[in-house]
């Protein structure tokens, strides 16, 4: 969480991440060129680069689509998505080197610019035996540097939420013309199954960790609620609240994260105004709301960041009876202060 924008903003735990991601990708590079060459010693060494820059760029494409559902799936995975920006500029520029390669080996000793030879040198659409894949994963390069391009908070800020996310979410097209790229230059090119068979293997854990975690999303949206006076609806025990952490739910199409703290429940919006985080996922830390995605923290009970912080979520009103904890759905506006729904064990304590 910054209030200012810098060129770099790498902490200590982005600089190990990014040593071990620099050392993974050098070893998977070398071993790649190493084997190919004793598997296939008429290989060039350029063919040999562009296939490793090219496996490696959708494998860890593979990786950035798993992170987001393994996250919902299980919180230990964390740590990977607050990295994920760094994963995805390295994936672009792997892609980037991979395309370049194959552009001058394939298309610079012509007559033709490169990029038009790209686009004219071979016009078979209506063959699937002999598609044009290549202007495919040109296009996949596009998105992904529009994305890598983007990464910063700068122009989170400035393109505006809905249309940085809207943006980003290309990323699923990207992934789309990639396996067709691949898929279509194996039927071309490659004899050997097993690239093909590792990339049916990546696309069925991708399709399924995005099924089991839609599958959860859905069954938090699903919640049997009941209606209490007054429209507050019944959403939980306090007990079913970890302490420190939230219980979300879903009231009137919109989550909310009912957090348990200091012998106190408050409800804000589970919306992180920073990148849609879902903040009922974190936990409260010195007496903030902190995102489990980036840091960003809120005060449980005015749903505001801390000074000099200028973020805010909308609040919602809570109520705790007979050790069940009732919610509004009606939300306030953003940076409201409520009255946190005090436990009963506090208030015996409070009076002793």
């Amino acid at each position: 969480m910054s209030v200012g924008y810098k060129a770099v903003s790498w902490n200590r735990q982005k600089r190990i991440y990014d040593l071990v991601l620099a050392s993974g990708i050098v070893l998977y590079l070398g071993l790649f060129v190493g084997l190919g060459a004793l598997v296939n010693p008429n290989a060039t060494i350029e063919t040999l680069l562009i296939r490793g820059f090219g496996t490696c760029a959708i494998l860890l494409l593979h990786v950035v689509l798993c992170i987001g559902p393994l996250c919902r799936l299980q919180p230990r995975w964390l740590p990977l998505l607050y990295n994920r920006r760094h994963l995805g500029v390295t994936t672009f520029l792997l892609g980037l080197a991979h395309g370049t390669f194959a552009l001058i080996q394939f298309h610079s000793f012509g007559n033709l610019n490169p990029l038009v030879s790209l686009f004219v040198s071979n016009t078979r659409y209506e063959s699937l035996a002999n598609f044009p894949f290549q202007p495919l994963g040109f296009a996949a390069l596009v998105i992904l540097f529009l994305m890598a391009a983007t990464s910063h908070d700068f122009w989170l800020t400035n393109l505006t939420a809905p249309i940085w996310k809207a943006l980003h979410m290309l990323v699923y097209v990207a992934y789309v013309l990639l396996i067709a790229h691949v898929t279509l230059g194996v039927l071309q090119a490659e004899t050997s199954p097993i690239l093909a068979a590792t990339l049916g293997v990546g696309m069925i854990v991708v399709l399924s960790l995005h099924l089991l975690s839609a599958q959860r999303e859905q069954a938090t949206d699903a919640a049997c609620t009941k209606i209490a006076k007054d429209d507050f609806i019944e959403v939980c025990t306090v007990d079913e609240i970890p302490n420190n952490r939230a219980r979300i739910v879903s009231l009137a199409g919109e989550r909310v994260a009912v957090f348990k703290y200091d012998g106190k429940v408050s409800a804000i919006s589970n919306v992180c105004q920073h990148q849609n985080g879902p903040l009922g996922e974190g936990k409260v830390i010195d007496g903030c709301v902190t995102c489990p995605w980036h840091g960003f923290q809120y005060r449980p009970e005015t749903g505001a960041s801390p000074a000099p912080f200028t973020e805010k979520v909308p609040t919602f009103q809570v109520r705790v009876t007979d050790g069940k904890v009732f919610v509004h759905p009606q939300p306030q506006p953003p940076g409201t202060f409520i009255e946190p729904a005090y436990l009963v064990t506090n208030e015996v304590e409070a009076t002793a």
